[in-house]
């Protein structure tokens, strides 16, 4: 099924709109660049109905052309879905970015500001289930085609189906014995990366090399041929995924982005840690690569069982019997520690809980101060 396109559109802004989406679609994926230009349409015709007086850059106003957008759009009936909203605001903020740069009108950049941006709802991750994950590389591996081997790459290096299709023949990199990683090429957020893998993934780049080489199509220095248009590769591609996992008795429809939920998911589990999880994934802020962490139940039920047995944050409890000297001094700090730490945990409202806190800290320094009073032990 093929998108309608768009009719003819006037407006008097229309033109610097284009040439700003234009620019922006330069480095963009063509779905990205088409919906720049479909955010851009639907604010000017908002605007020239509601504000046709407006015929240059230097009349826009946040108040009340940017503010009426806003509050035109929340109140469409039936509502827009959250998050439509928020990459409306979003595509329109960097067309107006754009513009502040392009037509030296540093005043545009502050109509739409970040904080009009909603978040974006919260939703579970979309990791398979360890059962799921399991049955479908069974099949996958049952399988040994080409598209059987493409998703496995998928699962086994957190990339996107988009940055997979794009692969260079020689892609492959030998980092040292024993040591490979995979150059993946510019993806959604335009920067290149190295993923480590191992022997395992090697072959199936090899396995790909293999399935290229039987195609009759030239060679173009991708890694998967293209007999046909790049998005109808990824259709053809995205309908092999659901026909594998219908028959590895899957229910539901797998896309291939729950891959990448998969793999990221794992490396946590592996003890990968944040700023490496997020240089495999190639993002660029921490916030993203969050998203993608799935923690199963029973890891869940793991850490919790872990931190009832080893509490890190709670003072250690009192000695039953208060001793002489410094060393009962010491124990009567602690038991004091212990017990406002306890009754601050009980508590619901945070102001008190935070004082609470505080005066739990200067009792760890005070008895940090009279432990170096006790005698050096020779």
């Amino acid at each position: 099924m093929t998108r309608a396109r768009l009719g003819p559109f006037s407006h008097p802004l229309a033109a610097v709109f284009q040439e700003a989406v234009d620019s922006l679609g330069v480095a963009l994926a063509p779905e990205s660049a088409r919906q720049y230009r479909c955010s851009a349409r639907g604010f000017l015709a908002w605007l020239g109905a509601t504000y046709p007086e407006v015929a240059s850059l230097g009349q826009l106003r946040r108040d009340p052309h940017i503010l009426g957008w806003l509050a035109e759009a929340r109140s469409r009936v039936p509502p827009l879905a959250p998050v439509t909203y928020i990459l409306r605001i979003t595509f329109l903020r960097g067309i107006l970015n754009e513009l502040a740069w392009t037509a030296r009108r540093p005043e545009l950049s502050q109509l739409l500001r970040r904080e009009d941006v909603p978040r974006r709802p919260n939703s579970l991750p979309r990791a398979l289930s360890a059962e799921h994950d399991r049955l479908l590389q069974q099949e996958l591996r049952r399988r040994n085609d080409l598209g059987a081997n493409f998703f496995l790459l998928l699962r086994h290096t957190g990339m996107r189906i988009g940055e997979a299709v794009d692969l260079s023949f020689d892609c492959l990199h030998c980092a040292g014995p024993g040591h490979w990683a995979i150059q993946v090429p510019l993806g959604k957020l335009k920067s290149e990366r190295l993923v480590p893998v191992d022997a395992f993934t090697r072959d199936l780049i090899h396995r790909l090399r293999f399935f290229r080489s039987l195609d009759s199509s030239p060679p173009d220095g991708h890694l998967l041929a293209r007999p046909a248009p790049r998005q109808m590769l990824l259709r053809q591609l995205r309908a092999y995924l659901h026909e594998a996992s219908a028959a590895a008795g899957i229910p539901g429809r797998i896309v291939p982005h729950q891959l990448r939920h998969s793999y990221a998911s794992e490396m946590l589990r592996c003890g990968f840690d944040l700023p490496a999880l997020m240089k495999l994934l190639g993002h660029t802020s921490p916030r993203m690569t969050m998203v993608y962490l799935d923690i199963a139940l029973t890891d869940l039920q793991r850490e919790f069982d872990r931190a009832r047995a080893h509490p890190r944050h709670i003072a250690p409890p009192p000695a039953t019997l208060i001793r002489q000297g410094l060393t009962g001094v010491l124990d009567a700090v602690a038991t004091a520690q212990h017990v406002i730490d306890m009754y601050r945990r009980s508590l619901d409202q945070q102001d008190s809980r935070r004082r609470l806190a505080r005066v739990g800290n200067r009792l760890s320094k005070i008895l940090a101060e009279i432990r170096k009073l006790q005698p050096q032990s020779k």
